[in-house]
């Protein structure tokens, strides 16, 4: 596929400016307002064309501008006054300080993938965006935490819509040295080399560190000159590849990160895996504990097995990575004789069915096996993992399946916008921000007026319109269309109309297209001259999903159908930036899985912090959230066989609550213009999805139910030099 690679040159910056660069470089300033504006006023086009990236802004404003700010007092004055706030951040008492100081064992979070900001494109989905979220979060409650990635040089692909509708993928080549990250080095300052051991060779890797608050986030990069090129490509691209490029990324991840940390003193006595693509730091673990202090292969592995939580995404066995266990064999072959254990002993440990010499090797089943608790990302999707991996423990109920929950949340801090930040921040005080998950704290909702909340979220919606025109007008642009239609952008969508939103990863189970179902009846909906609906759609589909990119091609000709060209905007290249746009902005988010294959999902979180209100299957964490007074639920949690006549009921479902509550409500307006009913549930939803459903009530249940236990069980069998291992054992 092709790519385009871009360098820029990076300015040595005076003393006097050694602040900004320590804000730039800790993505605290991604959830502080503050640090926004002080680094747009930088210069406010170029921070938008480099999509709000601090360093390749500083990097790029010349020497002339720089000169400039230097002499400009009110900026410096922001900057000093930021890294005051940053500083007091970090020095601060948190959640985790006043817990016993015997339990600041180390941990490490291991993903695949972050999403952090759109400044740092190492993600893919909502793995990636829940894990930099975990981070942050880890951060603010001063878990004792560090996180381990891969650091991609070209990441996920772009996305371009051809003139035919057509999804087509490019990428762009990360310059790390131009991102808020830094290289590892050693005493000399050397990069920092490590390596893994792969069949044949050694493959090396550098550390990127990237701080998100308290955090460190280790990022593992074999694109370096001592690796061929074929190892050159294994940290190219996320999910890249075959079945040797998927099984080598998880080697570097599992292998390589446990390596990593050692190396730069973070040894962890937790590990929390975040998904099974990190599972072979299990193996690692246990050869370390055999070989440093002189355990058997059965103690280092119940040690290593009471130190390890997994958190399973995935709701269908169709989702988990899978490999011929000959391949599996040929990279673990040497690992198993230095542990001095058969191969196939090691290959037993990820198979459904060791009797089986044919079954598939699962680095989720490898999880499972080797970790101490284990669990879904909400309620619903315990249950159904439960039921999915009962085969592991066939001789109990699926009911009594060791495998908890701990429902996703989000960082409110994150996605909400400013102009609800400074309503919270004068009816709620601050406690919003510095405790979420205060219940009494949200109730305080009910005392703002409904003309300031309506008025925030109407400016809020009048920001998305203009961004969405902006980008519509981009696209058509790049298309080469004809000037009229670029014309036409600026008319597209109405800030006073009903605006539904749609945007995340377009897998086909997630059902983008399911309001598309019946389109002469959606058409009424939309063109109603008294009660008019809107909507807007921005996803990616996977560049293999053929049928995620029908449905784009499906929503995109739709848009451009005469009776909707005005009432339907597809946004491209779906990031971070377009979805906090979206959450903002509308006044509806619409979530159509097919029950019950949507894990968790937080998108519908995102929304429900900005006073957007939900309209979705009852499916992953709505099916827990929705109350029957904050939002709407699409069906009843039926689930039938038939795919296609559940989404012919769902579809009805959905056109008759858009019809019969949704659109009267809305419309429903005083004599102001206030929709005070609407109001009233927008207050309702905030009240009772915030306190619960974010990542510092996420993290911290992580950390009391989980953390805590596996630090205080290693503590036990870690005293007297492993004394109560080996007698376990014996």
């Amino acid at each position: 596929m092709p790519y385009i690679q871009k360098y820029t040159v990076v300015l040595n910056l005076p003393e006097k400016f050694k602040p900004l660069l320590e804000i730039a470089y800790n993505l605290w300033w991604t959830w502080n307002p503050e640090s926004h504006t002080l680094f747009q006023r930088i210069d406010p086009e170029i921070w938008d064309k480099t999509h709000h990236n601090p360093i390749k802004t500083i990097n790029s404003i010349g020497q002339d501008k720089l000169d400039k700010l230097l002499e400009d007092d009110v900026f410096i004055s922001h900057m000093l006054r930021t890294q005051e706030a940053l500083n007091r951040y970090i020095n601060s008492k948190t959640w985790f300080s006043h817990l016993d100081k015997k339990l600041e064992n180390k941990i490490a979070y291991f993903s695949m993938e972050y999403g952090l900001h759109e400044c740092l494109p190492i993600y893919s989905g909502g793995l990636g965006i829940l894990a930099g979220e975990h981070l942050k979060s880890a951060s603010d409650l001063g878990i004792p935490l560090a996180g381990v990635g891969l650091a991609y040089r070209f990441g996920h692909a772009r996305q371009k819509i051809d003139y035919n509708g057509w999804q087509q993928d490019y990428y762009i080549s990360n310059d790390f040295y131009n991102m808020p990250m830094m290289l590892k080095t050693d005493s000399e300052g050397h990069p920092l080399i490590l390596t893994v051991d792969f069949p044949d060779r050694k493959v090396y890797f550098q550390i990127w560190e990237v701080k998100a608050g308290r955090i460190p986030l280790y990022l593992l990069d074999t694109d370096i000159e001592k690796n061929t090129p074929e190892d050159r490509k294994i940290t190219y691209y996320i999910y890249g590849g075959n079945y040797q490029t998927r099984i080598e990324q998880e080697i570097l991840l599992g292998i390589g990160g446990i390596k990593a940390l050692k190396v730069l003193g973070r040894y962890p006595h937790v590990c929390h895996l975040n998904e099974g693509h990190s599972a072979f730091l299990t193996l690692e673990r246990i050869k370390d504990y055999m070989t440093e202090n002189n355990l058997s292969y059965d103690e280092a592995k119940q040690l290593v097995s009471i130190s390890n939580i997994f958190t399973t995404h995935t709701p269908v066995p169709a989702g988990i990575d899978q490999f011929p266990p000959e391949i599996v064999k040929k990279y673990l072959e040497n690992f198993s004789k230095t542990l001095g254990i058969p191969i196939d002993d090691i290959l037993n440990l990820g198979k459904q069915n060791p009797q089986d010499k044919n079954c598939p090797f699962s680095s989720a089943i490898l999880a499972f096996k080797l970790s101490a608790y284990s669990n879904g990302v909400s309620k619903l999707h315990g249950k159904v993992s439960k039921k999915m991996w009962q085969n592991l423990w066939p001789n109990i109920p699926s009911e009594e399946v060791p495998i908890d929950y701990i429902t996703n949340g989000i960082h409110i801090q994150s996605w909400y916008s400013e102009e609800l930040a400074r309503l919270f921040n004068h009816y709620l005080g601050t406690k919003w921000v510095d405790n979420p998950v205060d219940q009494t704290v949200w109730q305080r909702i009910d005392k703002i007026p409904d003309s300031e909340l309506w008025r925030a979220h109407e400016r809020m919606k009048e920001r998305l319109i203009s961004f969405t025109r902006n980008k519509l007008k981009e696209q058509l642009i790049r298309r080469g269309v004809h000037k009229s239609e670029i014309q036409e952008a600026d008319e597209v969508l109405d800030p006073e109309v009903l605006t539904i939103g749609f945007s995340r990863r377009f897998a086909t189970y997630k059902r983008a297209v399911l309001i598309l179902k019946d389109i002469e009846r959606l058409k009424r909906i939309l063109n109603d001259k008294s009660r008019p609906v809107q909507l807007i759609f921005s996803g990616k589909s996977h560049p293999q999903d053929n049928p995620g990119k029908e449905y784009i091609q499906h929503i995109i000709r739709t848009a451009n159908d005469p009776d909707l060209r005005r009432k339907i905007v597809f946004i491209e290249d779906y990031d971070i930036e377009i979805a906090r746009n979206l959450v903002q902005g509308v006044d509806i988010w619409l979530n159509t899985p097919r029950r019950p294959l949507e894990a968790s999902g937080t998108s519908g979180m995102k929304a429900a912090a900005n006073g957007a209100l939900n309209l979705s299957i009852l499916d992953g964490w709505w099916d827990e959230g929705y109350n029957g007074r904050n939002g709407w639920a699409i069906g009843h949690g039926e689930e039938y066989n038939d795919p296609e006549y559940q989404d012919v009921l769902d579809s009805i479902n959905l056109y008759n609550l858009l019809e019969d509550e949704i659109v009267p409500l809305f419309y429903n307006r005083r004599v102001d213009g206030i929709p005070s009913e609407w109001i009233d549930m927008m207050k309702a939803s905030m009240s009772s999805i915030c306190p619960y459903f974010n990542t510092n009530r996420m993290v911290s249940e992580y950390t009391e139910r989980f953390y805590i236990a596996c630090m205080l069980q290693w503590n036990i069998l870690a005293s007297n030099n492993y004394k109560e291992t080996k007698d376990i054992e014996k």
